[in-house]
């Protein structure tokens, strides 16, 4: 006989809590100055994306005008946006 784990009101809070640490993303938004590549470099270095997955943010950047590249918490995230404003890229954080 299988049994299957039941879930509480207290552990899908506890989940939801796990999931949302933080409750803060670091978006980057869309200009007409900055290359493809020069975005992709700088999410590879500073958010330490995979090449495939610093492509397709700048693609969804490109397209949708923002990309929610990384999430976590302000800690986390504010010395990225930073960096990543230095390289003259739009960025901020959102919090949830």
């Amino acid at each position: 006989m299988i049994r299957f784990a039941t879930r509480t009101q207290e552990d899908t809070d506890i989940l939801l809590n796990t999931t949302l640490d933080g409750g803060c993303k670091l978006v980057v938004h869309n200009d007409e100055v900055n290359t493809f590549d020069w975005v992709i470099k700088a999410l590879i270095e500073i958010c330490h994306h995979t090449p495939e997955q610093a492509e397709q943010c700048t693609l969804i950047i490109h397209f949708k005008g923002k990309c929610v590249v990384k999430e976590g918490n302000e800690e986390e995230l504010l010395p990225m946006r930073r960096a990543i404003v230095e390289r003259g890229i739009g960025a901020t954080l959102e919090y949830e």
